[in-house]
């Protein structure tokens, strides 16, 4: 072989070596770029996959807070309706004594407005001193405050008498954060426990009087008798006006003793159903002469209603109240102005009527003595009279009460009973 040949076989095997270098760095790029390739695919499902999770994740916590949300504004809604549905009057104050719920109840309870504003508790709760007095209390002294009965000191109203609880409000740390207030209506108990005390009283003193009132009667009785055998024409001039003077004195001591008997007996109830308004008319009658021989006039207005009970003891009670407001103008000079005025209350099912005068009233510390038996403003008054108009009223159910007459002029007497089923 020539010098030829063996150069043309040395280029060719260096051609050959050069071509097998590329053609394994060829596959060599290929293989790495399909590893690339296959790299970058299991990334981008790695990061789906991951974006996939954060959305489920933030999904369920989502719906986590509409859940959470709808428990608590339900968790609300039936905290107010609880609060709105309590019968009981409810207060509660911050620290500074500042109200801020004041439920439907304590409202109506308190003769508060609708629009009634959540500030300091005095000033909200106006007149009612007393329950605001209780709930400063327990702001001031931080001791709860149990079952305690407080007057509201208004007659006129519906409500006179709570029943009042107040304790401190906590956090769960414990530290202080006001009170709350709760209170009933107590004043149908107080009505009935005064009933009751009322009908033992008159009870107790009939049996204790009725005996010596008897054998009173029994010696004016025997004083009448002889005072009456005596002939007033038979003795000289001067004499007669000490004999007149005894029978006189034994006529009024005779009617105070029978009024007592009648006061200390037992009353026995014919029970029927009685129209008040009836009855008070025919009392109007019977004083209406009296009042207009004097200049002045009766009056009836209202609404009345049916009770039952005994019509001949309800009208001798508002009998004995309708003269002593007539007579009750006479000493004051005045021409009797003498109302009967009914109202009707179908939420408590009682009927309250008022007879009212325009005479010198009463003292403010007199009115609870005026029922008590031989208590008496009258000169000549005997102090039975109303004392057995409360026996009459407190036997069927009922309670009367002194007030302040219109305008604070005069007397209104009061008379709550219960109407009939």
């Amino acid at each position: 072989m020539s010098h030829q040949a063996y150069t043309l076989l040395g280029l060719t095997a260096i051609v050959g070596g050069l071509v097998g270098l590329v053609v394994f760095a060829f596959l060599r790029f290929s293989a790495a770029a399909r590893d690339a390739k296959h790299r970058m695919r299991e990334s981008g499902t790695e990061t789906a996959l991951l974006s996939a999770a954060l959305e489920e994740a933030i999904g369920r916590l989502k719906a986590q807070e509409r859940a959470m949300t709808a428990r608590a504004e339900a968790s609300e809604r039936l905290s107010g309706q609880i609060v709105a549905s309590l019968t009981a009057g409810l207060v509660v104050t911050d620290l500074d004594g500042r109200v801020q719920i004041l439920n439907p109840s304590s409202r109506r309870l308190l003769g508060l407005s609708d629009d009634a504003p959540h500030g300091p508790v005095r000033e909200v709760l106006g007149r009612h001193s007393a329950l605001a007095g209780a709930i400063e209390e327990c702001l001031r002294e931080g001791q709860p405050i149990v079952r305690r009965s407080i007057a509201l000191g208004d007659p006129h109203a519906e409500v006179t008498h709570l029943g009042v609880t107040v304790s401190p409000l906590v956090d769960e740390g414990g530290a202080p954060g006001g009170v709350i207030c709760l209170f009933t209506d107590l004043t149908k108990v107080m009505d009935l426990e005064e009933q009751l005390r009322l009908k033992d009283m008159l009870a107790r003193l009939g049996e204790l009087t009725a005996g010596l009132a008897h054998e009173f009667r029994n010696g004016l009785a025997t004083i009448h008798g002889y005072a009456r055998l005596m002939d007033l024409e038979q003795l000289p001039p001067n004499q007669r006006t000490y004999l007149q003077s005894v029978r006189a004195e034994t006529d009024s001591l005779g009617a105070i003793v029978t009024n007592f008997l009648n006061f200390a007996r037992p009353t026995q109830l014919a029970v029927t159903p009685v129209d008040v308004g009836d009855v008070i008319g025919r009392v109007a009658e019977d004083v209406r002469a009296d009042a207009e021989a004097q200049g002045g006039r009766v009056s009836l207005e209202g609404q009345w209603g049916v009770v039952s009970g005994d019509e001949v003891l309800l009208r001798q009670a508002f009998s004995n109240l309708a003269r002593n407001a007539v007579e009750a103008c006479a000493p004051a000079h005045v021409a009797p102005e003498l109302r009967f005025i009914g109202e009707v209350d179908a939420t408590s099912r009682t009927l309250r009527v008022y007879v009212t005068d325009n005479g010198p009233g009463i003292e403010t510390g007199s009115r609870e003595r005026v029922f008590r038996p031989f208590f008496t403003t009258k000169p000549k008054g005997t102090g039975l009279g109303l004392a057995l108009v409360q026996k009459i009223v407190v036997t069927h159910n009922g309670r009367v009460q002194a007030l302040d007459g219109p305008d604070g002029r005069g007397t209104t007497m009061l008379v709550t009973l219960p109407l009939s089923a």
